[in-house]
């Protein structure tokens, strides 16, 4: 470890969003966390570390005591100033619509309207965060994503061995999706698949989805969808090496068609095996597929106590 960047994650969010889960997954993956602690603490908790190299995970959101977002970039940009160190900023956000609901569902209060609506603390915590969610390495779109998903998600991004992928600091998040349901608004690249021809149409497919090897063989039996494909595959040879470049630490790729379970689908599993093969660093989130319920990705489908809730904003 002689030589190595001390690794600091300040994990800031909304309330309800997920944030402690977080905080739990960095912990899982070898991390020291802290929640909450007072801001000038911060830098106090990372230079309190004289030994071996740890790897340090800070809660920052709105109940932290003296919080102000432009205080958090100050101290972000410090810790980013030290050579020794390897700080990155996560973000935890959801739609407003679920935030609500997992309030309701855990009838708690939301700590910035402890007397009010559920509604006005979450639009007064947008405004106090919204500096932090446009600074943020990495936000996670927890509206529809399910436990062990997320902890997956962390795990690709901060365990130790993925210091060992062939494109170290990137990390690629690939998302299938329906377009009437609206973009993922952690995507930075977004590809339209509604012009392939739909298996929703053939009654025999209508019921499966994308990661079924019929209803793949179908699409890709389109006349244009080899040339699509290859484009596609042309563009990230292209782009994410520039990223790496760059320096950016995570690459999302959406990838969109009607009902987000077939075309979109399946085009993101043979994405996801091409790019792994290829030695990048994936994980594939199919966003439709999830709120269906469907297997392990499915919220409704997971145990009480596999979902995200209120109370670990």
């Amino acid at each position: 470890m002689s030589g190595a960047r001390h690794p600091v994650v300040l994990v800031s969010g909304l309330s309800g969003a997920g944030k402690a889960s977080i905080l739990r997954a960095l912990e899982d993956v070898g991390f020291e966390a802290v929640d909450n602690p007072p801001l000038e603490m911060i830098e106090e908790l990372v230079r309190a570390d004289r030994g071996e190299p740890r790897r340090l995970a800070v809660g920052v959101d709105a109940r932290s005591r003296g919080f102000d977002a432009d205080a958090v970039l100050a101290t972000l940009a410090r810790l980013r100033a030290n050579p020794a160190l390897h700080p990155e900023l996560v973000f935890a956000w959801a739609d407003e619509s679920v935030l609500l609901r997992r309030f309701t569902e855990t009838r708690r209060r939301h700590p910035l309207a402890p007397q009010g609506r559920v509604s006005d603390g979450i639009a007064a915590e947008q405004r106090l965060t919204g500096p932090l969610y446009s600074a943020a390495d990495l936000v996670i779109d927890t509206s529809e994503l399910p436990l062990a998903e997320l902890r997956q998600r962390i795990e690709l991004h901060f365990s130790p061995d993925a210091a060992g992928a062939a494109a170290p600091g990137l990390a690629v998040q690939l998302v299938s999706f329906a377009f009437p349901a609206g973009l993922p608004r952690e995507a930075d690249i977004v590809l339209d698949a509604r012009f392939l021809r739909n298996p929703h149409y053939v009654p025999a497919l209508r019921e499966r989805t994308g990661e079924d090897s019929e209803v793949a063989g179908y699409v890709a039996a389109d006349p244009d969808y080899a040339a699509f494909y290859a484009q596609i595959v042309a563009l990230l040879n292209l782009v994410l090496p520039r990223f790496v470049q760059e320096g950016k630490k995570y690459a999302t790729v959406a990838i969109g068609c009607t009902g987000g379970r077939h075309r979109s689908v399946a085009l993101v599993e043979r994405l996801a095996s091409h790019l792994m093969e290829t030695g990048w660093r994936v994980s594939r989130t199919h966003r439709e597929l999830a709120r269906e319920g469907h297997g392990r990705r499915g919220p409704e489908a997971a145990p009480e106590s596999a979902r995200i809730q209120a109370q670990e904003a």
